[in-house]
């Protein structure tokens, strides 16, 4: 059994339980239940921001602790000052040190696109992304079917929500493309044994329909790696241990930034 099989085998579990604890007619009469999401493309593609979605993750199941000190509020404000198009909340809690109430503190805090960072296996986790004030849901195709991902995507769509699909490779991206998607993310980590390879991404560049907001995330530590992205036709990048590994996650985006624009 690899990383994602125990991730996946944890969440079942996890969802369970938090249906028998707070049920879907709750999370409906959330205060962000009924606020309109914001549009994923029109922040993306505007040209006074950076197209990073910046993320905030304490841990990884590779890594281990990578930022324990930091404080969700502040990190995810310093990254919307420095340009950021979207961020990214971990809400996973067992693997990733992530909590729900991240993505109400970064809420809170911020006025752009809020990508729920999770392993989303059941429409609740969808429902209850929406009540707590995500724009964006995450759909993993390496741990979902193709009528899942159309299902999820469709329900997400009538709430308002966003939706990125993630994939690692051709077979995932073939069987897994859908008309309710916003956005379509290479991830060029394995989620099986964690590694990255970036090249990934530009294997798979081409093959995304163009119908689709490109997204290319994890592997990328140098603003060179984005202009060679972009050039082969990325539209996003999700950036988060480079940030959250340094003292200062906000002063290191900004910096990122500033190095992006000069080169």
């Amino acid at each position: 059994m690899n990383i994602l099989d125990k991730i996946v085998l944890h969440k079942r579990e996890e969802v369970k339980l938090a249906k028998s604890m707070v049920p879907v007619n709750e999370l409906e009469a959330a205060a962000y239940f009924s606020r309109t999401p914001y549009s994923f493309e029109d922040f993306l593609l505007d040209e006074q921001r950076s197209s990073i979605i910046a993320e905030f993750k304490r841990s990884s199941p590779s890594k281990g602790t990578i930022n324990d000190r930091a404080k969700v509020e502040e990190v995810t404000a310093a990254y919307a000052a420095a340009g950021a198009s979207a961020l990214s909340v971990l809400t996973d809690v067992n693997f990733f040190g992530g909590h729900n109430r991240d993505l109400l503190q970064a809420r809170a805090a911020n006025h752009i696109p809020i990508l729920r960072k999770d392993f989303i296996i059941d429409e609740y986790q969808i429902i209850e992304a929406k009540a707590l004030g995500a724009d964006i849901i995450l759909l993993i195709a390496a741990i979902l079917t193709p009528d899942e991902i159309e299902s999820f995507a469709e329900l997400s769509k009538s709430l308002g929500l966003n939706v990125l699909l993630e994939v690692h490779n051709l077979e995932e991206l073939q069987r897994s493309i859908t008309p309710d998607l916003d956005a379509v993310g290479v991830n060029n980590r394995n989620l099986g044994d964690f590694s990255v390879n970036i090249q990934t991404s530009f294997e798979l560049v081409d093959q995304i329909p163009d119908d689709f907001l490109k997204i290319s995330e994890s592997a990328i530590s140098d603003p060179l790696t984005i202009n060679e992205l972009q050039a082969a036709g990325f539209d996003g990048f999700l950036i988060g241990e480079n940030f959250m590994k340094t003292e200062d996650p906000g002063a290191a985006m900004s910096d990122f930034v500033r190095r992006l624009i000069s080169v």
